[in-house]
């Protein structure tokens, strides 16, 4: 079963690839709002910005515009938001997972699973979207993360699935484009109820975060 999984995650990789590659004409697909109009005011969340990532990092990154802020409440720690973008994923600019950078900064993945939550606007219906969710160590440190997939109303927490779904709609619509969400909360203590703590915190921020997220997306 593994080896039958691996095959076929090898497949979607080549054929991404092959057709991104020779596809015809490269499409640049904008936001649909600025990254920066993102509200500052999420419930009794405060953001501000953190600062910008070194030019070597967005080189490896290779988005076309990113979000990264902190946000807080009175009452509760810190919780981080970063969105990258891309609009056109044709020219070897893909979405990765964030785990690929952790380790290079010292943060080893203990935990790893999958979440499932609702998220809607006033405006619009509930809906349950599954994302990733992990805990990070570096020494003593402990932090919990959530990061997803989104595009054109779509959100996915496999990247194989992403990558499947990005040749998808490259061939439906001639677009590639998308966005990798992530949220970081520290957990503030070495029990368990500590680290449920750190996961409904997340996923409450995401709840209130997720409609501000899609708006400023493309459809």
């Amino acid at each position: 079963m593994i080896i039958r999984r691996l095959l076929l995650a090898t497949v979607v990789l080549l054929a991404a690839t092959g057709y991104l590659t020779y596809a015809s004409e490269p499409e640049i697909v904008p936001l649909a709002q600025p990254l920066s109009s993102f509200p500052h005011q999420l419930d009794a969340w405060r953001g501000r910005e953190l600062p910008p990532l070194e030019p070597a990092i967005l080189d490896v990154l290779g988005v076309d515009d990113y979000l990264s802020r902190v946000y807080a409440t009175p009452t509760d720690p810190w919780v981080t938001l970063y969105v990258g973008y891309y609009a056109s994923q044709r020219q070897g600019d893909t979405m990765h997972s964030p785990l690929n950078c952790m380790p290079g900064a010292g943060w080893l993945p203990v935990v790893q699973e999958r979440t499932t939550f609702p998220v809607g606007g006033t405006s619009t219906p509930q809906q349950p979207i599954t994302v990733n969710q992990f805990v990070i160590q570096k020494g003593l440190e402990r932090q919990l993360v959530l990061y997803w997939y989104q595009s054109h109303g779509r959100v996915v927490a496999s990247e194989y699935t992403g990558r499947a779904y990005m040749v998808y709609d490259a061939i439906r619509m001639n677009r590639s484009d998308g966005a990798m969400v992530r949220i970081i909360t520290p957990i503030t203590g070495s029990g368990v109820a500590d680290e449920e703590a750190a996961a409904r915190r997340a996923r409450e921020f995401a709840q209130a975060a997720f409609p501000g997220i899609a708006r400023v997306l493309p459809s």
